[in-house]
C-alpha cells in the first residue's frame, strides 16, 4: 500500500503503529492482495475509530468481548448488511489474532460472538421466453455463432456449470445416447442427459463448424482459434447475446444454469433428481428453487387476481 493504512486522525497512535505492523505482516508473511490488504487496513481502523469516540485513550492491547459486541450491534443498527458485518468481523478476527501472536493481547475477543446470518439471496433466473430469445441470437451462417448456439443449448439442456462447459472433451460426450460426463466440485462425476435441440445444434457445430474454428489438434469440444475457451470468455459471449436480446434479468452463465434448475422444477421434475443433475453435494442448496419458484408464482398471481 503507498502510504501508511493507519494514516487517520480517529485513532490513536498505538492503533497507528499496531494496524501498520499488520499490515507489514500481512503483505510479508502472508503475501494478501492490495485489495484484501485495504479490506483489513479499513476494517480495523473502522472499528478502531469507532472504541475512539467512547474512549480516546483505547489501545488495541485493551480491545475485550464487550468492545467486539457493542460495535456489532452499532453496525446492525446503522442498517449495515449481515454479509458486510459478517466481513469485518472477520477482519477484525484476524488483526486480534495478529495481536495474540504478538504477546499484544491476551485472548481472542471475537471469539463465539453472535452474528446476523446474512439472507440468502435467491438466484436470479429468466422465463422461458427469455431463454428462447437468448438462444435464437448466434448466428448460424457464421462458425463462432454455431458454436455459440451449441454452448448455450447445452448449458441449457444439462445445467452444467462454466467450467464444466468449456472443460468439456470428446471423451466426455456420449452423441449415441445424448449424455454428458462432468466432473464438478470436489472432483465428483456425474453423467447427465441433453435433449434433442442440443443434439442436433451440437452435431451441426463439430460437423461444420469446429473444424474451421481451429484446425490443430485439440480435444476441447468447444473451442476459439486461440484453442479451447476460457470461463471469462463464455462469460462475455452469454452477455453479448443478453443484451441484443434485450432481456432485463442480469443474464450470466450461473444464470442459464438457475433457469435450467427452475423449469425444470416447474414443470414437475423430482428435488432430488435436479441435486443429481446440478450435482450439489447437500439437498438443502437445492431447495432454494423450490423459493425461486414460488415466488414466481406469488408474481403471477399477484399480477392475474381480481383480487390479489
Amino acid at each position: 500500500m503507498d502510504k501508511s493504512a493507519a494514516d487517520s486522525p480517529s485513532v490513536n497512535e498505538p492503533w497507528r503503529v499496531c494496524i501498520d505492523a499488520f499490515i507489514e505482516h500481512l503483505m510479508t508473511e502472508r503475501g494478501c492482495s492490495e485489495h484484501t490488504l485495504r479490506a483489513y487496513a479499513s476494517d480495523a481502523l473502522e472499528f478502531g475509530a469507532y472504541l475512539h469516540l467512547a474512549n480516546a485513550d483505547k489501545t488495541p492491547q485493551g480491545i475485550d468481548r464487550t468492545d467486539v459486541a457493542d460495535w456489532i450491534h452499532h453496525l446492525k443498527t446503522a442498517g449495515r448488511m449481515a454479509s458486510t458485518i459478517a466481513r469485518k468481523v472477520t477482519s477484525v478476527r484476524v488483526f486480534c489474532r495478529y495481536l495474540i501472536d504478538n504477546h499484544l493481547l491476551a485472548q481472542d475477543p471475537t471469539f463465539a460472538q453472535a452474528m446476523p446470518k446474512p439472507a440468502r439471496k435467491l438466484p436470479g433466473t429468466m422465463s422461458m421466453q427469455e431463454v428462447e430469445s437468448l438462444l435464437a441470437q448466434p448466428k448460424l451462417t457464421e462458425p463462432a455463432g454455431m458454436r455459440d448456439r451449441a454452448m448455450l443449448e447445452l448449458m441449457y439442456a444439462s445445467g452444467l456449470r462454466v467450467s464444466e462447459l468449456v472443460c468439456l472433451r470428446f471423451v466426455d460426450l456420449d452423441m449415441d445416447e445424448d449424455l454428458v460426463r462432468c466432473i464438478g466440485k470436489g472432483n465428483k462425476e456425474r453423467v447427465v442427459p441433453y435433449g434433442e435441440a442440443a443434439h442436433f445444434c451440437l452435431l451441426a457445430y463439430l460437423q461444420s463448424a469446429r473444424p474451421k474454428l481451429l484446425r490443430a489438434l485439440d480435444d476441447h469440444v468447444f473451442v476459439s482459434p486461440r484453442g479451447g475457451l476460457t470461463r471469462v470468455g463464455f462469460w462475455k459471449i452469454i452477455k453479448r447475446y443478453a443484451d441484443s436480446a434485450g432481456i432485463a434479468v442480469n443474464v450470466t452463465p450461473h444464470v442459464l444454469r438457475h433457469s435450467f434448475a427452475t423449469h425444470l422444477l416447474d414443470g414437475g421434475a423430482d428435488l432430488r433428481a435436479i441435486q443429481e443433475l446440478l450435482g450439489h453435494a447437500s439437498l438443502s442448496t437445492t431447495q432454494i428453487y423450490t423459493h425461486v419458484s414460488r415466488a414466481a408464482i406469488e408474481k403471477v398471481y399477484r399480477a392475474a387476481h381480481p383480487r390479489a
